[in-house]
């Protein structure tokens, strides 16, 4: 069995033990293991890991977030890669501050438009054909025009039929906009009407931003050239205010991923100088709150590898473990498994690790979180491989000072086995007993004699084939309902938890 170190050791305790030696000097085989599993051909992996993580850091104020990405989008070598995926997120989320910038600009949009017939027809075409409706987008932008100006351009207008229509024959009847060779005089405007693509007119219809979604890609060029070679003023206040109002955690899934190692190294670099050394972890919550604490311990990210492997054992354990199962892995996995193993069967001391983390923490370093990273995700492997009997289980829990009791018996099966020599009415007699006695314990006053909540009904639901075991478990004050599924993940979180807490109530003492 193994020990999950869930007390608070004797930090006074200076004994020598050699187990302490042994048992760092097998972490670090590990260590070197998992490192040569993700450094190759999981690589790509424990990076999507690690950035989905950091997505989930919420430390930052809004003034951070924003200085955060501002930085990245005027000194990286990649910050117009990144500029055009803000841009994007501009463009689908709220693309009315984009096109209130292009209503001022709208001159801009003749060479959208030149030579072009898809886009002209598809933006110029909206007449309507009954009276009660209005013309929409461009085709509401040229009648208007043509009307107010019919003196300079009336002419220009291009009609399918053998004539053409007069000012005062379409305005009695608007729906002749139908007949309108559209694509020949939008083209006739491009050439001989300057005045209608600086018009209010055509300005009014780009204010919602409806016409991004023609092409988004042209009009994130244009943006970005509008940004780098014009400096206007009015996007880069665009997307300061986009940047203030998203959360940290939907910029960072839309733009981490697209950035090389080495601009991801920046950015780490970045955001390590803005969290606060001091910062505590957070425990029963999601465990990507850990590299609150981890970032800012790392003197330099000139190279991720440290922390992708430091994320994997801590935040992604469970993944790990399954990417240890891929037919691929097989003898990476056998490795592993069998110095974990040697890991778990070391003498238990419950003392082992203050000598571990005093050492570590005179260093200043963070080999004592990777240290205690790599025994808890050891413990995780351990469980989530063998098969235990229920009495191993709570052998463990008994070891460990975790209280528990058993939740869900299976009773109806275990009221056959009861009674398989007995005669059908004794059967039918204890199934009455068996019914009355569930009723009774359903009942609103009932109360109970302890903390636990009582999940025999609720377990009776489940399939009567299941072979695991279910307790009702209570860790540091947290109490609920685990199987033996899912013991793993939730002890070595636990456990991890635990480690955390009391290792950085001793930090101080040694890192200044």
């Amino acid at each position: 069995m193994v020990h999950l170190f869930l007390s608070e050791p004797d930090w006074d305790w200076d004994g020598s033990d050699d187990s302490v030696k042994e048992r760092i000097s097998l972490l670090n085989d590990l260590e070197s293991m998992i490192r040569l599993l993700i450094a190759s051909q999981s690589r790509s992996e424990a990076r999507l890991w690690l950035c989905k993580d950091v997505s989930g850091i919420s430390v930052l104020s809004r003034k951070q977030k924003c200085e955060l990405f501002l930085t990245l989008l005027r000194t990286s070598s990649q910050k117009r890669d990144i500029a055009a995926q803000i841009l994007q997120m501009i463009f689908e989320k709220q693309p009315k501050r984009a096109g209130s910038i292009l209503a001022k600009r709208s001159d801009m949009l003749e060479d959208f438009f030149r030579g072009n017939t898809r886009r002209i027809l598809l933006w110029f075409s909206n007449f309507s054909g009954t009276s009660d409706m209005e013309h929409r987008k461009g085709a509401k932008a040229l009648s208007q025009f043509a009307f107010k100006n019919r003196d300079i351009c009336w002419e220009e207008l291009e009609w399918k039929g053998k004539h053409g229509q007069s000012p005062a024959m379409v305005a009695t009847k608007p729906h002749y906009f139908l007949d309108l060779d559209v694509e020949q005089t939008v083209e006739n405007f491009l050439e001989n009407v300057p005045e209608f693509w600086s018009s209010r007119e055509f300005a009014d219809t780009l204010k919602d931003g409806d016409i991004l979604f023609l092409d988004m890609q042209f009009f994130v060029n244009m943006f970005l050239r509008l940004m780098y070679k014009e400096d206007m003023e009015e996007i880069w206040k665009t997307v300061n205010e986009f940047l203030m109002e998203e959360s940290f955690s939907s910029l960072c899934s839309h733009l981490l991923i697209a950035l090389k190692e080495s601009e991801l190294c920046v950015f780490l670099d970045l955001l390590k100088n803005l969290l606060d050394l001091n910062t505590k972890p957070k425990y029963f919550v999601d465990t990507c709150h850990y590299l609150d604490v981890i970032l800012p311990r790392f003197n330099s990210l000139d190279s991720i590898d440290e922390l992708l492997l430091l994320n994997a054992v801590i935040n992604r354990g469970r993944q790990l473990v399954q990417l240890l199962q891929e037919d691929e892995h097989q003898e990476e996995q056998t490795q592993i498994k069998d110095v974990v193993q040697k890991i778990c069967t070391l003498p238990e001391n419950t003392n082992c690790l203050v000598l571990l983390i005093k050492e570590c923490s005179m260093k200043k370093s963070i080999s004592s979180i990777k240290l205690l990273g790599l025994q808890s995700w050891a413990l995780h492997y351990l469980m989530s491989e063998g098969y235990w009997a229920s009495e191993d289980w709570e052998s463990l829990f008994n070891s460990n000072g975790i209280c528990f009791r058993h939740a869900g018996k299976h009773e109806l099966l275990q009221d056959k086995m009861l009674t398989d020599d007995s005669d059908s009415d004794s059967r039918r007699k204890k199934k009455r007993k068996h019914r009355k006695k569930r009723r009774r314990r359903t009942t609103h006053d009932d109360s109970y004699d302890d903390d636990f909540v009582d999940f025999d009904l609720e377990y009776n639901r489940m399939d009567f084939q299941s072979k695991g075991s279910c307790w009702s478990l209570s860790t540091d004050g947290y109490s609920t309902s685990w199987s033996s599924a899912d013991l793993p993940e939730h002890l070595s979180k636990h456990c991890f938890s635990t480690w955390m807490k009391w290792g950085f109530s001793r930090w101080g003492d040694y890192v200044s």
